[in-house]
C-alpha cells in the first residue's frame, strides 16, 4: 500500500482556528502582536512574509511587515531595539536570508529572548540544547506537532535527521531526543548515506537538495518527514528533499510538499507568539 499522507494544512488549519478561539477570549485585552522585518527585496522571502502576515492577521493578531530596500547594520539593529521596546509587539520575526553585508548572528542577538518567536537568539537555542527550551523554532516545533497530532510517538524509535542547520537539523534532533527517540543526525559529508537512513522509524529530510532521499533510503514502513523545500527548474514545482514517487511505495507515512511542514511552520510562529502574548500579560 502506499504511505499515508500527513495533510499538515489540514493540521494546521485546526491550529488556526484553535487560536483564533483563544485570542477571542482575551476581548478586553490588546491584540498578540507580531512584526516582521523584510530587509531586500527576494521574491520567496516576500511571499513567506505576506504568508505569515496574512495568517496573523486571520487568527485576530495585530500584524506589521516592515520591509526595506537596503539598510545598514546599525540601522537594522536601532530599528530591532525599536520594537523591542514597543510592550503592543510580542513577537520579531527577522526574515532569512538577510542580504550580503548584514550580520544575521548580530541582528538576532538584537531581539530580546522573550520576543524571539523565531527561537534563533543563543538565549533560546540553549535553552533548547540544555532540554529545558522557551521558544523553538517554529519548523521543528512543526514537525513535532504533527507526529503528536497524528498519534506518532517517538518514544523507543530510530529517527535520522538528514541535516544539521541551526534552523532545523540541530533543533529537530534535540526535540526528538527529548522525546525519547534514538537520534542519529547525519549530513552531506555522511558515508553511505542510505545505510544510515533504512535504520530509521522516523526519518527527518531538511537538506534543501531537491530529490535527495529515494525509495532505496528508506525502512519499509517507516515515517517520512520531508522539511525540504526547492523550486524544479523545469516544472517550476515546489518540491522537497523526498522524491515522492519513490519513497510512497515504501514509507508508512509521508509528509507532502508542498502541504506537508510548510503550513506547519506558519502555524508554530502563530502558536509561539501567542504563547509570548500570554507572558506578556503575566498569564504564560
Amino acid at each position: 500500500m502506499p504511505a499515508r499522507l500527513i495533510d499538515g494544512r489540514a493540521h494546521a488549519r485546526v491550529i488556526r482556528e484553535e487560536l483564533k478561539r483563544a485570542v477571542e477570549r482575551h476581548p478586553n485585552q490588546r491584540p498578540p502582536g507580531i512584526t516582521v522585518i523584510q530587509v531586500g527585496d527576494d521574491p520567496a522571502s516576500t511571499t513567506y512574509v505576506g504568508g505569515k502576515h496574512k495568517a496573523a492577521e486571520e487568527v485576530g493578531f495585530s500584524s506589521a511587515i516592515e520591509r526595506f530596500h537596503e539598510i545598514t547594520q546599525s540601522g537594522l539593529h536601532q530599528r530591532i531595539a525599536k520594537l523591542a521596546n514597543d510592550p503592543a509587539i510580542d513577537g520579531i520575526l527577522l526574515q532569512m536570508p538577510l542580504p550580503d553585508g548584514l550580520d544575521p548572528d548580530q541582528a538576532l542577538e538584537q531581539i530580546p529572548p522573550h520576543k524571539d518567536v523565531d527561537g534563533l537568539h543563543p538565549y533560546n537555542a540553549g535553552r533548547l540544547a540544555q532540554g529545558n527550551p522557551t521558544f523553538i523554532p517554529a519548523t521543528p516545533l512543526g514537525v513535532l506537532e504533527l507526529l503528536r497530532r497524528e498519534q506518532i510517538d517517538p518514544t523507543g524509535q530510530r529517527a535520522v535527521v538528514v541535516g544539521r542547520s541551526r534552523l532545523v537539523g540541530r533543533p529537530v534532533a534535540l526535540l526528538l531526543l527529548q522525546n525519547h527517540a534514538t537520534v542519529t543526525i547525519a549530513h552531506s559529508h555522511t558515508i553511505d548515506l542510505p545505510a544510515i537512513t533504512r535504520t530509521a522509524d522516523i526519518l527527518v529530510a531538511a537538506t534543501g537538495k531537491r530529490g535527495l532521499i529515494t525509495g532505496d533510503h528508506i525502512k519499509p514502513g517507516a515515517v517520512v518527514i520531508d522539511v525540504g523545500i526547492t523550486r524544479d527548474p523545469d516544472t517550476g514545482k515546489l518540491t522537497g528533499d523526498v522524491d515522492r514517487a519513490s519513497v510512497e511505495p515504501v514509507a508508512g507515512a509521508l509528509t507532502p510538499v508542498p502541504g506537508g511542514v510548510g503550513p506547519m511552520t506558519v502555524a508554530m510562529l502563530l502558536v509561539n507568539t501567542y504563547r509570548a502574548y500570554r507572558q506578556h500579560l503575566g498569564e504564560g
